[in-house]
């Protein structure tokens, strides 16, 4: 079995490089080439998880070595495998969600004159991505890490033509390497500190190991799943990157790149459970990425930015459980794969809704929609229940443990963490139901003669107010972009509920994760109590507002804080000010220091050396009577000398 490891990775990279390389000869089949290489991706995961599951818990780790990548006198380097509970977990997840995506793809992208590009770009992101949970090093890791973010350059701005999509692309590439520079630093310091980084002797070397060394390597970690997972302080890409087609959108929101961080918190478990500071810190970073998130929901007019900003929410909430140690990792997971189907759902849901909308993205010329697209409509409205963790759903069963984990930290440090966590469900069943509202519900406002949204609004001037607008005529979208909308929808129903039920998934990942039971201050009753509740009230709130109420074409200018989430709490003018105008200042104070200090000491030096030699240079000027006076003049010094010394 350890021989079909590399088959994994192989299929999707044959795609990509059939597809890339293959010429306009393959425009006709392509999609086929690389959904059906996506798909065998995905069979081979499944043959694996079978034999897996009829092994022991102690016998389920398999590896596989391929052969030496740099085997050089004190540093080895090696081509290997690593598939046990935890990355099988994620194979499955990113080669069957992204099937499903391929297929999706397959209708959406229909009349895109560049669609055999496309999917080769989607399977190297699978293959990069695979390649990333499958390595058993932290460098191997690092190649299928930069490998996820090139393909997710290329996918963002796929519709380079369009100076939005070639700018985010930019601006997620820039951003990211930023955290990437975190994991080369985390990578360097482990070599030092073990001598290796492949994840076996790191990870059991790493409770022996000085915490200062330590706490240094997992703030470096952090910081590079920061990045790859949009947290706090580098999450200003996320909502950009929806310039990109929806099925990227779809494919990176919810089983790949922004799950990557996640994924590498959680594999290094043992690094961070013995530095407490950096899992503090990690547990800080989630806390507040949950609420950052979910604001910048609540303000979004554009369908796909409500959603960028539910997915930055919700890998909030599993960086904080990742951050509570052996207490939260396996619920991190947990939550990792329903929002998998879900968030996968939503996405491929909006995209149907441009499909029959003309691409129109404001959810203010939306409305009343059910009736047009009924099967879009249910499936999006289970991807719904999901997210807001309505009772016997999967985000019920994932969302809650995360939040009764938080509870479970103890002290105030728990009390803290699990109220921000209650009061991020109940902002996000607000925003979401005011998304499910605005598109379904209420009167057919894409009839009306359209008005342009104002300045402060999220959403760009659409050609309508270019005087190109043709009203729309909304419509189901075809069955291949629905089929995988209705298997969505069937894991967003049933996932939590065949994890959560009977502790499968616990008793799945514990042997590689560990578990570790806290000490609430409340029972669970009570917390899944207190859920339900915010729940209702977050409904009740978004019903008052948007479903009693009718929607007006242009958003009010709304409360200082509505002004700042439209712009995503000002993070990119924060950005703007800290780093870039920092970045300038600083410049020019070295160029300056530059200029004045170091410039003048060199040219002062030659200065200095130019003079005094050209003063020397007059002694020398070739005359034979001048040379006669010096040694006249000489001569005289010296006999003057004498004489006076003899006088004394």
């Amino acid at each position: 079995m350890e021989n079909l490891i590399a088959l994994l990775i192989a299929a999707p990279l044959l795609g990509a490089a059939v597809l890339l390389c293959g010429g306009r000869r393959l425009d006709a089949v392509g999609h086929w080439i690389g959904t059906v290489l996506a798909a065998a991706s995905f069979a081979v995961g499944v043959v694996l998880f079978t034999d897996m599951l009829g092994r022991s818990a102690e016998e389920r780790t398999l590896t596989r070595h391929l052969y030496s990548w740099i085997p050089v006198e004190g540093f080895r380097a090696d081509v290997a495998f690593h598939l046990d509970q935890l990355s099988m977990t994620f194979v499955l997840l990113i080669s069957g969600v992204g099937t499903l995506i391929h297929v999706y793809s397959i209708g959406y992208m229909e009349h895109d004159e560049r669609r055999r590009r496309f999917f080769g770009y989607l399977n190297l992101f699978l293959a990069a991505m695979l390649l990333l949970v499958l390595a058993d090093n932290y460098l191997l890791l690092y190649v299928g890490w930069e490998g996820v973010g090139l393909a997710s350059y290329l996918l963002i701005g796929f519709w380079q033509h369009k100076p939005s999509a070639a700018t985010a692309a930019k601006k997620a590439f820039l951003v990211n390497r930023v955290g990437d520079v975190g994991l080369s630093i985390a990578i360097m310091l482990m070599f030092t500190t073990f001598g290796t980084f492949a994840f076996g002797p790191v990870l059991a070397a790493a409770g022996d190991t000085g915490e200062g060394k330590l706490t240094a390597i997992a703030l470096m970690l952090l910081l590079a799943a920061c990045g790859k997972s949009a947290q706090v302080p580098l999450q200003s890409w996320l909502g950009d990157a929806m310039e990109g087609p929806t099925p990227v959108s779809a494919l990176i929101h919810a089983a790949t790149m922004v799950t990557a961080g996640v994924y590498l918190i959680v594999r290094s478990g043992a690094i961070f459970n013995a530095a407490p500071d950096a899992q503090l810190v990690v547990t800080v970073v989630g806390a507040v990425t949950l609420l950052f998130g979910a604001v910048v929901g609540c303000a979004k007019d554009d369908i796909k930015k409500a959603l960028a900003g539910s997915t930055m929410s919700q890998i909030g909430y599993m960086v904080l459980a990742a951050g509570l140690g052996p207490i939260g990792y396996v619920f991190a997971i947990m939550h990792l794969v329903t929002h998998g189907f879900f968030k996968a759902g939503l996405f491929l849901g909006a995209g149907s809704v441009m499909h029959g909308m003309n691409d129109e993205v404001d959810m203010r010329r939306y409305g009343g929609l059910r009736k047009y697209m009924p099967v879009t409509f249910v499936t999006f409205g289970l991807g719904y229940l999901a997210i807001i963790g309505f009772p016997g759903l999967s985000g019920f069963f994932s969302k809650d443990k995360i939040i009764e984990a938080a509870f479970a930290k103890g002290g105030a440090e728990g009390w803290i963490l699990g109220g921000a966590a209650l009061l991020g469900a109940a902002i996000t069943a607000y925003y979401m139901t005011r998304v499910m509202l605005m598109t379904f519900f209420g009167e057919e406002r894409w009839r009306d003669a359209p008005t342009p949204s104002p300045a402060e609004s999220d959403v760009e001037p659409a050609a309508e107010t270019r005087g190109e607008y043709t009203p729309p005529h909304p419509h189901e979208s075809p069955s291949s972009m629905t089929i995988p909308m209705i298997v969505l929808a069937f894991g967003s129903v049933f996932a939590g509920a065949f994890f959560g039920i009977g502790d499968r998934f616990l008793h799945w990942l514990e042997p590689v994760t560990g578990h570790a039971h806290g000490h609430p201050p409340v029972s669970a009753l009570t917390v899944t109590l207190s859920t339900v509740v915010v729940l209702i009230v977050g409904v009740a709130i978004a019903w008052a507002q948007y479903g009693r109420r009718p929607v007006p074409a242009v958003a009010p200018r709304g409360s200082l804080l509505t002004r700042a989430a439209r712009r995503d709490l000002l993070q990119d003018d924060f950005n703007h000010v800290v780093l870039v105008r920092g970045g300038e200042h600083l410049t020019r104070s070295l160029v300056y220091v530059d200029h004045t200090l170091v410039d003048g000491v060199v040219n002062g030096t030659a200065a200095s050396v130019g003079g005094l030699s050209g003063r020397l240079r007059k002694l020398q000027n070739g005359y034979a009577r001048s040379y006669a006076v010096s040694m006249f003049g000489g001569a005289a010094v010296l006999v003057a000398a004498t004489l006076l010394m003899r006088a004394v």
